[in-house]
């Protein structure tokens, strides 16, 4: 099963595009930091229910999954790896972090 959980901090202002398909795509750079340094994320989060005010240096969990996306680019087909968010939510909001995890853990169970 493909679940990602991920807690970082907002490395970029998150950017909002309206893509061709009707669809909205918020698209954020998350910093993680662990005992073998940083890493940063890429996380695609397609159509979210509201647009956060959020700024660089925001601390979000993302729960979502990992995909593979491939894409037409100027030299060709191109292609990214990034998490594609099912819900994400600010980490100071614990209830909302509860709720984001109560979720996952009950599609855990279904699987």
């Amino acid at each position: 099963m493909n679940v990602v959980f991920l807690q970082g901090r907002l490395s970029i202002d998150p950017v909002l595009r309206d893509l061709a398909s009707g669809s909205r795509l918020l698209s954020l750079e998350v910093t993680t930091t662990t005992d073998a340094g940083t890493a940063n994320v890429p996380v695609a989060w397609f159509d979210p229910p509201t647009v956060p005010d959020w700024a660089a240096g925001v601390d979000i969990v993302v729960h979502g999954q990992v995909k593979r996306r491939f894409y037409r680019g100027p030299s060709g087909t191109q292609s990214r790896t990034e998490v594609v968010a099912t819900e994400v939510c600010e980490a100071t909001k614990r209830r909302q972090v509860q709720r984001l995890l109560a979720h996952a853990v009950d599609a855990l169970g279904a699987s």
